[in-house]
This record gives structure tokens, C-alpha cells and sequence, in this order.
């Protein structure tokens, strides 16, 4: 069993560990001191989600229902634009951080929907975290598939925790506009690359 957990937090790492748009938006609320513990805990939540659905086989209703996944994947690749050029606009108008000072932007509700979205709206998480993983898990019986689950959601919440605080001790690097210039065009860059991506599939 303890195999079985560790396999289950290494797959989970494996596949969350990637600049994405999730972990970006995780980041930039770390480094901003906004929200970051709800928003961590929200994506560490819908990953725990989505890992038990893949275990409970909805994975092969999803590989099954592809005109599901077409009406996800356009809404995600509307949103990710929407955003990259938000977050355009953020770097040609960049903001400053003191140290210690904590942002006041966005609201929760805002905070936790942006994340919702940059979740559920990317298809390759129902691919990747959904029928991947779900089917990895199965690999282990009956008992063994939830010991897996359990690593991989295990995974989930460490990273994402991880990600989020760690960012703060960058609060200091971001007392600089140009710092937030350069955070927010990679972030509208990698968004519209994975925009772009999701397109092409």
C-alpha cells in the first residue's frame, strides 16, 4: 500500500508540475499575497475531484461524449485569450508590491471563479487527470485504485500550497514594475500558447 501511495503522488506531481495556466494564475496570487489560501485550497479540491471521477471510470464516459470535450475546449480557448490580453494589459501597465503589503484587486468571488475556469474550461485535464490517472489507478484493484488516488490527490495539495505561498518569499523581486512586466507578458505568452494549442488539437 505504501508503493501504491507513492506512485499515486508521483503520477499526480508529474502531471501538475508544468507551466500551465492554472499554475500561473496560482503564482501570480501567491507573489500578490491575494486570496491565496482559497485559491490554492479550490484547485487542490477540483483536482481531488476530477482524480476521483477518473477513478470511478467517468474518464471513459468523457473519452466516449467527444462533443463534450469540443464545447470545453472552445470555452477554454475563449477564456485563455480573454485573459492573455488582460494580463497584455497588466504588463504594458504594470504594478508595484512592497514587501509584507498585501494586494487588494480582485475579489474572492473573482479570485475563486478565474480559477474555476482555468480549471474545468482546459479539456486536458479531463485527459490528463481524469482518464489518465483513472485508468493508472485501476491498474491497481479493486482497493489499491483509492490508496492511488489518495497519493495523487495528496500531490495535488502539496503542490498547489507549495506554489502559493513559496511565491511570497518573490514579494520583494515584485517592489518592481518592471518585475511585474515581465511576470504578466509570459503569463499573456503562455496563455496564448495554450489558447493556441487547444486550437489546433
Amino acid at each position: 500500500m505504501p508503493t501504491t501511495l507513492l506512485a499515486g503522488l508521483g503520477s499526480g506531481l508529474s502531471l501538475i508540475i508544468a507551466i500551465g495556466a492554472q499554475n500561473a494564475f496560482v503564482l501570480r496570487q501567491g507573489i500578490r499575497r491575494e486570496h491565496v489560501g482559497a485559491v490554492a485550497l479550490l484547485c487542490a479540491l477540483a483536482d481531488a475531484l476530477l482524480i476521483g471521477a477518473g477513478v470511478l471510470g467517468i474518464g471513459t464516459l468523457v473519452e466516449q461524449a467527444p462533443v463534450v470535450l469540443e464545447v470545453v475546449k472552445w470555452g477554454g480557448v475563449a477564456f485563455l485569450l480573454c485573459y492573455a490580453v488582460l494580463a497584455l494589459r497588466r504588463a504594458v501597465h504594470p504594478e508595484t508590491l512592497r514587501a509584507g503589503e498585501t494586494a487588494t484587486g480582485a475579489s474572492l468571488r473573482a479570485a475563486l471563479t478565474t480559477a474555476a475556469a482555468l480549471t474545468f474550461l482546459n479539456p486536458h485535464v479531463y485527459l490528463d487527470t481524469v482518464l489518465l490517472l483513472g485508468s493508472i489507478a485501476n491498474q491497481h484493484g479493486a482497493d489499491g485504485r483509492w490508496v492511488f488516488a489518495v497519493g495523487a490527490t495528496l500531490g495535488s495539495f502539496v503542490w498547489f500550497f507549495a506554489l502559493a505561498y513559496g511565491a511570497r518569499r518573490l514579494a520583494p523581486l515584485f517592489a518592481k514594475p518592471m518585475a511585474w512586466r515581465v511576470l504578466d507578458g509570459s503569463i499573456a505568452v503562455v496563455m496564448t500558447l495554450i489558447a493556441l494549442s487547444l486550437a489546433l488539437d
